[in-house]
């Protein structure tokens, strides 16, 4: 039986004490994918919809996380200009439903199309959270994700830990809802 001096016998319960870090968890890298579909909106939602479609089948529920960023450049002057426009409640109802009635089918189509609604800047950022022994699943993803269809027409941007935009996208992947 192997005894301890009194200095040994401090210095291990000093470490019992102390907060250590367990050794079974990892420091999660994650890296973060940015596309730019500009006004695309069919072309987001096919890639919302892939996106979806692997969490799904492959298990990556925490590991692979979407969120989209919508800058609307013309819904600020736009809206301005809508709430005059718009019809109140009550009896102008009536009015403004007999006044489509007597137009033609195609004058009201003009009259809807000359008001489209205001185009958007879509970004869809991904957040790829592996932990440190996945690492080559990470790497697989990052080179699969970007040469699938419908994400070879956005300007796809990979973004590592320690890069220069790092920080600021990770700041703007927390914000989103």
């Amino acid at each position: 039986m192997r005894r301890y001096n009194s200095q040994d016998e401090n210095s291990v319960a000093s470490d019992l004490t102390r907060n250590a870090m367990p050794a079974h968890i990892y420091c999660m890298a994650y890296s973060f994918l940015v596309f730019d579909f500009g006004g695309n909106e069919d072309a987001a939602q096919q890639a919302r919809h892939r996106i979806e479609g692997w969490r799904q089948g492959f298990r990556l529920d925490k590991k692979l996380q979407l969120k989209f960023e919508r800058k609307d450049s013309e819904a600020k002057q736009d809206a301005t200009v809508e709430p005059p426009a718009k019809v109140s409640k009550g009896s102008s109802k009536g009015k403004a439903a007999s006044k489509t009635k007597g137009k033609t089918p195609g004058a009201a189509e003009a009259e809807a199309g000359s008001n489209p609604p205001p185009a958007s800047e879509i970004r869809m950022i991904v957040r790829l959270d592996f932990s440190d022994h996945e690492k080559l699943s990470r790497q697989r993803w990052l080179e699969r994700i970007p040469t699938e269809e419908p994400f070879k027409t956005a300007t796809p941007k990979v973004i590592r830990p320690g890069g220069p935009e790092f920080e600021t996208t990770e700041e703007l992947f927390e914000s989103l809802d």
